[in-house]
């Protein structure tokens, strides 16, 4: 047995034993590169197989690492990558450990050639440049600038990339740099396939194959610039729920948790693995913690490829450091990383393998930072000793940038530099340029056998379908990992329950006292008809604070699901289902604090149904502003849409006009009010008792200006009715019941039950018109 120590980290990996109680944490991948020698890496030297795996089968193998296990029973810890050799073409092909210094073959080359993309944007009349920069469509992470104008009397072009081309090799951090708008973010996002289809010119390629959008998904991941988080998940539960999500379930709960704890070391983060995330009203970690966490949800799965959107912006020295430490021991482990960089410090230069500049969207430099010294040299422009590499590049840049003939000069110069370069290589031998490219099914089994690219397999019938895996988990274990992940979130904030449950009490408190015990008179009638109305259309408004639930989790959820994470249905689900228990809290405490305090009929039987009907409000209300939340970008303009909106609702409920007053072209949105159902159904529960009288013998003259005439004369009024009519009519005579106040109303088209079922179908109704929404609107990609 020996042993391996892993930079920055008390692990070991075992070589000739199974692991016991006693050995040491599995390491991701990146973390295993950290540890073993430089000859100690897979190299592939047996012959190719004369039928190859599917790449379906070569996914197959990846849940089925822990099984490869030696004869005696004992399970292999997963990612034991540089020290147990994987078969994966039945015994025809091998990786085996390589001796005496022999170089590493690479196995992933990302090329990408041609590149480029425009906008054009639309005016009657040109407008000056510097109110054009402000006309950028908003978009997830920095829009990158207008890198070339191009401005005529009806539209202006934008080119934001011109023709780049280059390449990138796993074990390398390719740095993309440039001023603010030369187009580094657009650069990230085409290779990242974050730019509509036909949009971009040019190709992406990886080992010379066309990337899909499909495979893209499996195999990369996105960090982006802001440090979307949960802010009361602690770093561990983060890291978990991401392990949940990306990892499949072939892999056990205790091997999820082992590779969490491993990444936490790889990242620096053991000491803040129990803190809070934090936000302005929680303290949290600090930003270079936020920043790592960041990364590492990202690379949990352990992506082939890894693009990072300016990962250093807003740290320190010593924080942005750290984070491209990490980066470069994830590039290590067989990773391609590429990111962008504002303007890196020396320490950073250091770490950087590749650098690319670009100005206005085209590339001025593209090569290794040893080059850069002879680069500006031979364009005439040498940099002075003891000078930051790059700080000079990108000032020189700046400078030509704002001179009458701009960069042009510098990026024929690149041209011609790059063309010099690759004769010398080419005369000199090719085996000196680089190993050569592996095809992208040799590369990613060879890569698998590292123990790299954990995610779901398809199967059929027990045999790995050839496609790539779209969801590492079925959707009943995406709905349990996001209802967890949102109920721990807020059972950490219960002052957001708390403030609402209080502003339903109040609101029940001041009913129940203003309404209080009333009677069967007419006068009662009417001021019931005025507290249904409010009570219902309360339970809508007060669902408004479901609006910035989903867009305070937006662009988490947009992060999430670009890589698949998750199906959109199972955060449908799951955001409903967390949803009803706080309802039926809610909607109990409002029934209970107005039911019997204002004297509504029906006993016990009617509680229940008013029960009902109350949490069924609710629940039309909260799905109605979910969908919403989908649909408006933002807060303040959610809630004066909802406001509005739910004052129309009220308006054609029957309250203030009855249906048969309603005119004809607005009739359709009486059927479509979401208050009319609940409004109608608590009317049928109260009125419906046919034994129940509310106006008898002289009440008949209480809603006239007769109803202030002494009891006496109402007594000779109503004989003389009786004698014209032919019929007896006392004090005591039953002249309206609870049937003729609702055909007063003109509530005599549906039934209560019919009513709530109704209200019912449209909680459905919106929470399916919110997954389309998602569906729709959630697709981060420039047009």
């Amino acid at each position: 047995m020996w042993r391996v120590v892993a930079e920055d980290m008390n692990l070991s990996l075992c070589s000739s034993s199974c692991p016991t109680a006693g050995d040491s944490l599995p390491l991701p991948s990146f973390a295993a590169a950290a540890a073993v020698p430089e000859e100690d890496h897979l190299q592939d030297r047996s012959p190719r197989p004369t039928v190859s795996p599917t790449f379906g089968q070569m996914l197959k193998r990846v849940g089925d690492v822990h099984k490869e296990s030696t004869e005696d029973g004992c399970e292999t810890p997963l990612h034991q990558h540089s020290v147990d050799v994987l078969d994966l073409s039945d015994g025809s092909s091998s990786t085996t450990n390589t001796g005496g210094g022999a170089r590493r073959a690479l196995p992933f080359v990302l090329h990408f050639a041609n590149l480029s993309y425009s906008v054009k944007v639309h005016h009657n009349l040109p407008l000056p440049s510097f109110l054009l920069q402000g006309a950028r469509r908003p978009r997830l992470g920095p829009a990158a600038d207008a890198v070339a104008e191009s401005i005529n009397l009806f539209s202006r072009t934008k080119t934001l990339l011109d023709d780049i081309s280059g390449e990138a090799h796993d074990g390398e951090i390719l740095a993309v740099l440039g001023a603010s708008g030369s187009g580094k973010s657009t650069f990230i996002d085409a290779l990242a396939n974050r730019i509509a289809r036909g949009s971009l010119r040019g190709t992406v390629t990886l080992n010379g194959e066309p990337l899909e959008s499909r495979m893209l998904k499996v195999i990369s991941a996105y960090v982006m610039q802001d440090d979307l988080l949960f802010p009361m998940l602690t770093v561990e539960e983060t890291l978990m729920f991401a392990a949940e999500f990306r990892l499949p379930r072939t892999l056990s709960k205790s091997k999820k948790h082992l590779r969490v704890q491993a990444l936490i070391d790889q990242l620096g983060l053991r000491n803040a693995a129990r803190t809070v995330i934090g936000d302005e009203g929680h303290r949290g970690v600090s930003g270079g913690e936020r920043r790592r966490v960041s990364i590492g949800i990202d690379i949990i799965h352990d992506p082939i490829i890894l693009f990072l959107d300016e990962p250093t912006s807003g740290l320190d020295s010593t924080s942005a450091f750290m984070v491209v430490k990490v980066l470069q021991r994830i590039a290590q482990s067989g990773s391609i990383v590429i990111m962008t960089v504002h303007q890196p410090s020396y320490r950073l230069l250091g770490l950087l393998d590749r650098l690319l500049f670009l100005s206005r969207g085209q590339t001025v430099y593209s090569g290794p930072p040893s080059n850069l010294p002879t680069f500006f040299s031979e364009f005439g422009h040498p940099i002075p000793e003891n000078e930051n590499r790059t700080e000079f590049a990108l000032d020189l840049i700046r400078e030509l940038e704002g001179s009458p003939g701009g960069t042009r000069s510098l990026v024929e110069f690149n041209k011609s530099w790059q063309n010099n370069t690759k004769n010398i290589i080419a005369t000199g031998g090719g085996s000196q340029g680089g190993p050569a490219e592996l095809s992208l099914k040799e590369a990613i089994s060879a890569s698998i056998s590292r123990g790299k690219l954990v995610s779901g397999t398809a199967t059929s019938g027990g045999v790995a379908s050839p496609m790539v895996p779209t969801f590492a988990n079925p959707f009943w274990v995406e709905m349990a990992v996001l209802s967890k992940r949102s109920i721990t979130n807020s059972r950490r904030m219960p002052e957001l329950f708390g403030i609402r449950l209080g502003a339903i009490l109040v609101t029940g408190f001041i009913l129940a006292t203003m309404f209080w015990h009333l009677d069967n008179s007419p006068k009662g009638v009417q001021e019931r008809l005025g507290f249904f109305a409010f009570a219902m259309s309360t339970t809508f408004y007060t669902c408004a604070d479901a609006l910035p639930v989903f867009l305070q989790e937006r662009y988490i959820f947009m992060r999430e699901t670009a890589h698949n994470a998750y199906r959109r249905s199972s955060y449908v689900l799951s955001h409903s289902l967390v949803a009803l228990p706080a309802l039926v809290f809610l909607s109990l405490a409002f029934s209970a604090a107005t039911f019997w305090a204002v004297g509504l009929d029906g006993g016990l039987k009617g509680f229940l149904f008013y029960f009902l009907i109350t949490l069924v409000s609710f629940w039309a209300g909260s799905s109605f502003v979910t969908f919403l939340s989908g649909v408006v970008p933002h807060v303040m303009l959610g809630y004066t849409i909802v406001v509005a909106i739910l004052a129309y609702f009220l308006l054609f409920s029957g309250f203030f006009i009855n249906r048969d007053r309603i005119p004809a072209y607005w009739i359709w949105f009486h059927y479509l009010s979401l208050v009319k159902y609940p409004y109608e159904a608590v009317l049928q529960n109260e009125f419906n008792d046919p034994a129940k009288c509310f106006v008898r013998g002289t009440q008949i003259f209480d809603a006239t200006p007769l109803g202030a005439v002494p009891e006496a004369m109402k007594e000779r009024l109503l004989k003389t009715i009786s004698s014209t009519l032919g019929m007896s009519i006392t004090r005591s005579t039953c002249l309206t019941t609870g049937a003729d106040i609702l055909r007063q109303q003109g509530v005599t088209e549906l039934s209560k039950w019919n009513c709530l079922w109704i209200t019912v179908a449209w909680g459905f109704l919106f929470r399916i018109l919110f997954y389309f929404s998602l569906l729709l609107g959630s697709k981060n990609k420039r047009r």
